[in-house]
């Protein structure tokens, strides 16, 4: 928990159905702050008036009451839609989630207008989830937070693998991973340039994971190792061999399927 004077305000903001309250409710598990949710307070309040008076009102009611929270010493989640710039003028932020899941919102309540045409994207932010897969994204949320390293004393789990191309199969693999809270060693046999079936130099592979998991680098570390093909060990060892199955469209990405795609398109030799 932060001291007093480094209390922050976290904002989990997007359209109605994204899933902002589920990522809100499963980030606290772990930081333990001061939860306040747009439709609770509005249902303390009883106001559910979705004007534009009504919502720059809900918009200053959340950031004076998260504003005496902080006052407190303490950390606090506020997730309600957010949806322009009218709400950002009166609500500030220390660390802004916007979830982007969805690309049209479910109506707040029959009776109003379609909140779609009145929800503008955010111009600054410090991370865009873009699933709904809040157990993940809990830790991608808490890490930038807490602004997190790469320690090599922590937790941290074996990726082995020739990765050419590295595809959605091994990023969803690495996704699960994280969600046990595990840091992921990403070893890369050096094996590019052997054969056709290993067109990518290791450089080449390197560049692809870092730019896909960009955003997630206290989680990952890429390490280049032999060309490993069996992993023994004696009778005791400080570790578990665990088989992660990931849902079945992902494990049937093959990378020798999108290697013959691009030779088909002329990308590679």
């Amino acid at each position: 928990m932060f001291k007093k004077k480094n209390s922050k305000k976290i904002l989990i903001m997007g359209l109605p159905g994204a899933g902002k309250t589920i990522l809100a409710k499963e980030v606290n598990r772990n930081l333990g702050a001061v939860w306040l949710n747009g439709d609770a307070i509005r249902n303390k309040y009883k106001d559910w008036d979705f004007t534009k008076k009504g919502r720059i009102r809900q918009a200053k009611r959340l950031n004076l009451l998260s504003n005496q929270i902080i006052k407190k010493g303490k950390n606090v989640i506020v997730d309600f839609i957010c949806p322009n710039k009218d709400s950002f003028k009166y609500f500030k932020a220390d660390f802004i989630v916007w979830v982007d899941t969805i690309k049209t919102g479910r109506h707040i309540r029959k009776h109003l207008d379609d909140i779609n045409p009145i929800f503008k994207k955010p111009k600054k932010y410090n991370l865009r989830v873009t699933t709904k897969d809040a157990k993940f994204w809990k830790f991608i949320i808490l890490d930038m937070f807490f602004k997190k390293k790469w320690n090599d004393k922590n937790p941290t789990a074996q990726m082995l693998g020739r990765f050419q191309p590295w595809h959605d199969g091994h990023r969803k693999l690495f996704e699960t991973i994280v969600k046990k809270d595990l840091q992921v060693n990403i070893q890369v046999k050096d094996v590019g340039g052997s054969n056709k079936s290993n067109p990518f130099s290791f450089r080449r592979v390197k560049d692809n994971i870092e730019k896909d998991l960009k955003i997630f680098k206290s989680r990952f570390k890429i390490s280049k190792v032999p060309n490993i093909v069996k992993v023994v060990y004696g009778r005791k060892v400080g570790y578990k061999i665990e088989q992660i199955l990931t849902p079945i469209k992902f494990r049937k990405i093959a990378a020798s399927n999108i290697r013959k795609k691009l030779r088909k398109k002329g990308l590679l030799k």
